[in-house]
This record gives C-alpha cells, structure tokens and sequence, in this order.
C-alpha cells in the first residue's frame, strides 16, 4: 500500500497547488474589476473602459480594461484556463484514487447504506455529472436572467445532492462529493462559458467584427458564481479533518449551513471592492458561523445512544482464535478513539469518521487499519494506548489468513 499513500501525498499536493492557483486568480480578477475607475478622457479616446494602480512587489502597475478590445490583439496575449483545467483533473484523480479505488474504506459505510463499490461508484458518478447537466441547464435557460430564482434552484440542488450522499456514502464521501460537484461545476463554467467567450472576443478584434456584449456578460456571470462558491468549496476540502461536521446526523443540513454562510461572508468582501462597506454582513455571517459550532457541538444524548445501541458485544460469537485476538487488540488500543462514543479524553467524535465497535466495522476496515497499525505504525496516535509488536503481529496474522 506504499503506492497509494505515495500516489495520494503527490497528487493531493499537485491539487492545492492548482487550486491555490486557481482560487488565487479567481479572487484576484473580482478584485481587478471591482476596482477599476473611471479613466481620464485621453484613455477613453483610446477605447479604455476602466483603470487602475497598484504597487507590489517593488514597482508600480497600470492595468487597463478595454470596453471592445485592442486594436490589434498582442502577440503574446495570457490566457487564464489551466489552473482550473488541473485543479479539476488532478481533483478527480484524487477522487478516484482514495474514494473510487477505496469504496470500500472511505466512500462505502454499511451503517449508512450496504452498497458495493460499483454501485457506490456508479451513484457518485451520478451525482456529480447529473448535478453538472442541471446547472448547465438553468444557466442556459430563461432562469439564468432572474438571479433571485437561479440562486434558489442553485441551493435546491446542493442542498438535495448533499441529502442523498450523506444517505448513501459515508461521511467523509458525501462531503467529497458535494465538493466533486461544486469542483465541476466551477471547471464547467470555465470550460463551457468563460473560454468561449473569450475565444468570441479575440476572434472579434482580430477580424475587425463587432463584438456581442452578451459574450463578456454571460463569462463575467459565471466567473461570480464560482467566486461565490469557492469558501463552501474550500471548507468542504478541510472538512475530513473534522468529522464532528460530517458524523452529524443531519450532515447534509450541517454543510448546507456552512456553505451559505461562507458564501454570504464573501458576499461582503464583493461588496467593500466595490466601495461599499457593509460591516454587517460580516457580523451576521460571524453570528451565523458561531450559532452553527454552537447547533453541531450541542450534545445529542439520545441519538448517541441509539448510535451505539450495536455495541461490542453484538460481535459475532464465532470468532476464531486469530479473529478474536486482533478483535481484542483493536477494542484495546483503537475502539477508545474510534467509536460512537469515544472514550479518549482528547477526540469527543471518532477520528475520520472511523467506528470500530463491532467485528463488522473492523472487519469492513481491515486493509486501512492493516496499514497504519502494522505498515506504518503511525497508530494509535502517538501510540498512547501502548499496542505492543505482538499486538500488531496480531493484525497482521489476521489480515494474511
């Protein structure tokens, strides 16, 4: 299992590189616009819509926005398109590696639904084409020209994406999906609006031919829907370190919260580019993140205790000796973290979203826990519980018969 700890750590890391990228860009390009001022009349003259400058890196820059284009296009013109193009293929890479090709460790939970990887995969697949194919649909429909509406249906859809994966995939797998979706979603408008347009305009100014308005208005619609839904975006490629928000029982209600309430703080830094300051807007989305901690870390004795009506002793009786050697070893050093209800003073919800309460959830995880048991050794964390050679020699022994 080297390979795909390896393969993972290089393709994770190509991702946020491409993403920051990307995202680096994106909020870079709302900032440009919103910024730009009027030019004085000899910029005018010239065809220039707006302007500005700004000082870094040691030096003055002057950026211009022509209303139509150039005279004539430069020769070397920047083009801005590979960093989502990579941040989307190096994100389904990863996708497929770790949830595809591991259904059966990170997508597939048999408490949630007792799916089989090709079924899993092939609902996952759903997901986030099906989900691709509805947007595309709305923006290319007469929904697109009310926004009210647009951004409802757009919330209707995530929100109904969200419900079906937190009831079909583990937790982990749902959130990933949902963020699979926006990914796309975001790529698309890349693909599917922002770069033929922009092919339109340049083509336009290099045969001398008037340009349609409703090019650059259709491209600049879609780059603000990707600006705001980068923050729900960036918390949902955080969130398998915190699995209090994907081991909720109304996940899905959890990351559409989220999802909202960072979108509505962007919302305010849109506005203060453009001159407008709205402290309240950033106040109330601070409230609403609080009030969020404040609903998810609430305790939930009675659905905690229906989370562990299936205890350890609903093992099955029949173990053999080598089974119910490592059953011991991992309810000694991995069940106290890793349970409905851990009992480790330091992790309130289990690690990961990982439970091994019962033979069936262990047995459901073995190659994972073969891997940072025996193979690694990286657990338990810090080794705190203090499993023993012979402890992990006892998985070990398990996993080979």
């Amino acid at each position: 299992m080297a390979w795909f700890d390896w393969s993972s750590l290089f393709i994770r890391w190509f991702h946020v590189i491409a993403g920051v990228a990307w995202i680096g860009a994106s909020f870079y390009f709302i900032w440009l616009d919103n910024n730009l001022r009027t030019p004085p009349k000899w910029k005018q003259d010239k065809g220039i819509k707006g302007d500005l400058w700004a000082v870094h890196g040691g030096g003055f820059y002057e950026v211009a926005k022509y209303q139509r284009g150039p005279e004539k296009i430069p020769e070397t013109l920047h083009w801005f398109k590979w960093e989502a193009y990579t941040t989307w293929l190096s994100g389904f890479l990863l996708l497929s590696l770790i949830y595809y090709y591991g259904a059966s460790i990170y997508l597939i939970d048999p408490t949630v639904m007792d799916l089989t990887p090709k079924d899993a995969i092939i609902r996952g697949l759903g997901l986030i084409f099906g989900g691709l194919f509805i947007y595309e649909g709305a923006c290319r429909s007469a929904l697109s020209r009310y926004p009210a509406l647009f951004g409802i249906m757009l919330l209707v859809l995530l929100g109904a994406v969200s419900y079906l994966a937190t009831h079909w995939f583990s937790g982990r797998g749902a959130f990933m999906h949902v963020g699979a979706l926006i990914g796309t979603i975001m790529a698309g408008n890349v693909f599917f609006k922002i770069m033929p347009a922009q092919r339109l305009m340049v083509d336009a100014v290099s045969n001398n031919t008037e340009i349609d308005p409703a090019w650059g208005l259709g491209a600049k619609l879609r780059s603000v829907h990707n600006n705001y839904l980068t923050l729900p975006l960036l918390f949902i490629m955080i969130s398998n370190h915190y699995p209090m928000t994907f081991q909720h029982p109304q996940a899905w209600a959890v990351l559409m919260a989220i999802g909202v309430v960072s979108a509505w703080i962007r919302h305010y830094f849109n506005l203060k580019h453009i001159g407008i300051s709205r402290p309240s807007v950033l106040i109330t989305g601070a409230i609403g993140m609080l009030l969020i901690a404040g609903w998810v870390s609430y305790p939930r004795e009675s659905e905690e205790s229906s989370a562990t009506s299936v205890s350890v002793q609903s093992a099955p009786v029949m173990l053999n000796a080598v089974e119910q050697k490592a059953f011991d070893v991992v309810q000694t050093h991995c069940a106290n973290c890793h349970s409905a209800k851990p009992t480790d003073n330091l992790f309130v919800v289990a690690p990961l979203g990982l439970i091994f309460d019962t033979w069936q959830h262990i047995r459901a995880k073995a190659p994972l826990i073969y891997q940072r048991a025996v193979v690694t050794k990286d657990m338990p964390l810090m080794n705190k519980t203090g499993m023993t050679e012979q402890d992990r020699e006892a998985i070990r022994k398990w996993i080979e018969q």
